[in-house]
């Protein structure tokens, strides 16, 4: 006990001598008004007494040093004219002019020169600081690896060491809620990265990691296995409450930033039910009985829809729609009661985690299951929409689109909680599953609780094949997107909601919903509202008010906003949106865009080389080496005009990409007319990171002959033409200085020699390999001889 006591009171006292050491140097300079520590309006101590200040040298290399004095990384804007509000009483007038290199403002030029005091406002500086720490490259602000910055750029903080506590302290700092889980031992970047030269060792109730206690490392070298990702959860806890206590049944609480709430019952069901008992360690659920454990008082109750299937390990693992939910009515709070010890005479499954949303919300409902079934759509973009998949015996598989029609749609949208079907899709119009197809010639009455419950031909049992692969579009299902003529990431913000697309409501959309709205339309990390374009002609739905998102969303659809109304605000109301990805439209508005328009070429020593990078869903991404080959860079090279391909180079030879990896494990041919029509794994799925992007290299310099020619047969004549005309050309007699040349018979001898080489090897070369290697080798030797001369 002596030796905690001992531990504790070094901890205080060090803890105590940071905080003095750095209060005792930014005791004289703050920032007022801001969203945090890290930005406001800037004001300096002066004869006792805090002022604002005016500076008419007021530039980024002058808020730079602001920033690393307070260790609050670096300088992101440096405004002026009271940005963060005027202060109260005189203006301190200080004429300073920085490097953008020191230590304090102190430190710069005119520092130390006379003081002035203004008596008018509106004219005061403020700063918008990047802060002292950031999680980078996860979903959002609120997830990724960790990071610092004391002004001189972003380094590593590596996992050494790392404690939840820290944790706790980042995300809270973030305004991200609470740490959900830690992850460490995550590889680097690049093997040079540079780490943290310190350790933190927070208690967990600082305000900033700023103000955590450090520990330099042993010889400026931290130990660590790799780097340290955190998750931070607007979601921290949930319990049953009955009776005033935690208990294995009751009314559904969850912890938030902003205390504990109920949730509501409207499409509350048991697969979220499933989840919350085995979270809790209550085994699993037996029924959801409709606010059976309603307590009054209490804080207004918890919006939020989740969406589980079932088998997830945290509620908040689950899908979450907030936008448009309405109001929960009073007393209509989510119960569960779980099977507690009882959990192993009870069913494990999932079969009728998915049920009816109404029954369940409304009457409660019962455990009754048979199996661990479950049911999904996938590549739709929603929860709502795509291709109909079914997990039995440990497998997703696809149902084939025979008979296929809407009382089949019906079922699948209502077991899923996604309202009823708006059409039934068919030919694999969500794209070829890859699994088993399950599940034939469904003929459903659009009552059944379940789609396997349907007639059908029996698992397994089918005459199809995955281009036959049926999908639903659901009532709930929501898409998003910006309306602009000529521009890629700006325009008029619609949402499709109930089969219609509306527009969507500027108020209040603060910088946060903004930046949700971009990232999801991958257009970059932050956005605009543009006030000043014309009113939109025409007449069309404006359904959503209201939106306020916050930085633990991922998604629109998470984001709590008002009710769904087709007349939410005016039409001078309707959000106009840039986004900070804004570029020009890659094809004319007018037509769709060309496969060759959605493949580019980046990072290579000319145009027809480079990593190979696509266009999908709006934004560019790379493409996965596994499977990747010759035949898949032909297929680029051709489709790009770039000639033949001469390598197809993996493990990111021309720099790893930063965006998403759009493809992985393509298979081509190598004659097919553009890398769409090769098989692939779906849109946006890989496991894969940026290290593994693949590339090509073409010849660039036959590209004509192939434009010419597409039947191989052909190109091949062409090249022979081509080769020939070579020949020809040191055989002219136009050329004297080659003629004059002693060295150039037995050049044209080897050059002769090499073409019947070349029909040698047509004739007996393996069956699938490339005609344009031996075309071009024979090319490049001939240059070569050529030289010689």
């Amino acid at each position: 006990m002596f030796i905690k006591d001992v531990d504790l009171k070094f901890s205080l006292m060090y803890l105590c001598l940071v905080l003095l050491l750095i209060t005792g140097f930014v005791e004289w300079l703050r920032l007022k008004n801001g969203g945090h520590r890290c930005e406001g309006r800037v004001e300096v101590k002066h004869l006792n007494k805090w002022s604002s200040v005016f500076n008419f040298q007021w530039h980024l290399k002058e808020a730079a040093v602001v920033c690393r004095q307070l260790g609050c990384g670096a300088a992101v804007e440096a405004l002026r004219r009271a940005h963060f509000e005027s202060g109260v009483g005189p203006i301190l007038f200080k004429s300073f002019r920085c490097q953008g290199t020191e230590l304090t403002i102190k430190d710069c030029a005119q520092f130390q020169s006379d003081f002035r005091y203004l008596s008018s406002h509106g004219m005061e500086i403020g700063v918008i600081c990047s802060g002292f720490v950031r999680l980078f490259g996860g979903h959002g602000p609120c997830s990724g690896r960790v990071e610092v910055n004391s002004g001189g750029g972003w380094t590593l903080l590596s996992d050494g060491n790392f404690t939840l506590s820290t944790a706790q302290v980042i995300c809270a700092e973030l305004g991200c809620g609470k740490a959900a889980s830690v992850l460490g031992n995550l590889p680097f970047r690049e093997d040079s990265e540079q780490v943290w030269a310190e350790e933190f060792h927070c208690e967990g109730q600082e305000p900033d990691l700023w103000f955590c206690p450090r520990v330099p490392c042993p010889g400026g070298n931290c130990p660590h296995r790799g780097a340290v990702h955190i998750i931070c959860s607007e979601y921290t806890e949930v319990r049953l409450m009955k009776n005033g206590s935690s208990q294995c049944e009751g009314q559904v609480e969850m912890k938030t930033s902003g205390g504990w709430r109920t949730l509501c019952a409207s499409h509350w069901n048991m697969a979220n039910a499933n989840v919350v008992c085995c979270q809790l360690g209550c085994g699993v659920a037996i029924s959801t009985p409709k606010g059976a454990y309603f307590v009054e008082g209490g804080d207004e109750i918890w919006r939020d829809r989740f969406h589980c299937l079932g088998s997830e390990s945290f509620l908040w693992n689950c899908p979450v729609t907030s936008l448009g939910v309405p109001a929960c009515a009073h007393g209509n709070t989510a119960s569960v009661v779980c099977s507690g010890n009882q959990t192993q005479l009870l069913p494990q499954c999932n079969d009728s985690w998915s049920d009816p949303a109404g029954s369940a919300a409304s009457e409660g409902h019962t455990a009754n299951c048979s199996d661990s079934r479950q049911l999904r759509l996938v590549d739709g973009g929603s929860r709502c929409a795509g291709r109909v998949e079914i997990l039995q015996q440990g497998s997703w598989g696809s149902i084939c689109d025979d008979s296929w029609d809407l009382s089949d749609a019906h079922v699948v949208c209502r077991q899923l909680g996604c309202g009823v079907a708006l059409e039934a899709t068919i030919s694999a119009h969500f794209g070829e599953g890859s699994g088993p197809i399950w599940l034939d010639e469904l003929n459903c009455t659009g009552e059944e609780a379940h789609v396997w419950q349907c007639p059908s031909q029996g698992w397994g049992q089918h005459n199809c094949r995955h281009k036959e692969d049926a999908g639903v579009i659901c009532s709930e299902f929501m898409a998003l997107r910006l309306v602009s003529e000529d521009q890629e990431c700006a325009g008029w913000l619609e949402v499709f909601y109930n089969n219609t697309w509306g527009s969507v409501c500027h108020s209040p959309m603060e910088a946060v919903t903004l930046s949700v709205i971009c990232r999801q339309l991958g257009c970059g990390d932050s956005g605009t509202l543009d006030f000043l374009v014309p009113l939109r002609e025409g007449s069309r739905s404006r359904w959503v008010d209201g939106i306020h998102c916050r930085k633990t969303d991922i998604s629109l659809w998470q984001c709590p906003s008002d009710p769904w109304k087709q007349r939410s605000c005016s039409p001078k109301e309707e959000a106009h949106i840039t986004c900070a990805g804004n570029r020009p439209k890659s094809c004319p508005a007018t037509a769709p865009c060309t496969d060759k328009e959605k493949l580019l070429l980046r990072g290579g020593d000319s145009e027809c080389s480079g990593r190979v990078e696509v266009w999908h869903e709006g934004a560019w991404g790379t493409v996965c080496d596994d499977s990747w080959s010759l035949a898949e860079a032909e297929v680029v090279c051709q489709q790009l005009g770039c000639g033949s391909a001469l390598e197809a180079p993996g493990e990111a030879e021309f720099g790893p990409g930063n965006e998403s990896i759009w493809l992985d494990e393509v298979q081509c041919r190598g004659r097919e007319p553009s890398l769409w029509a090769c098989a692939a794994a779906p849109w946006g799925q890989s496991d894969c990171k940026h290290e593994e992007d693949a590339g090509v290299r073409c010849s660039g310099a036959i590209s004509e002959l192939i434009l010419l020619s597409p039947d191989l047969s052909t190109f091949e004549d062409a090249v022979d033409e081509a080769l020939y005309q070579e020949i020809d050309y040191l055989m002219n007699p136009e050329n004297e200085d080659l003629q004059d040349s002693p060295g150039v018979f037995p050049t044209l001898l080897s050059v002769h020699e090499l073409v019947m080489g070349m029909a040698v090897f047509r004739e007996h070369r393996p069956r699938h390999y490339p005609t344009y290697m031996s075309i071009l080798l024979l090319r490049q030797e001939l240059q070569a001889l050529s030289l010689q001369v």
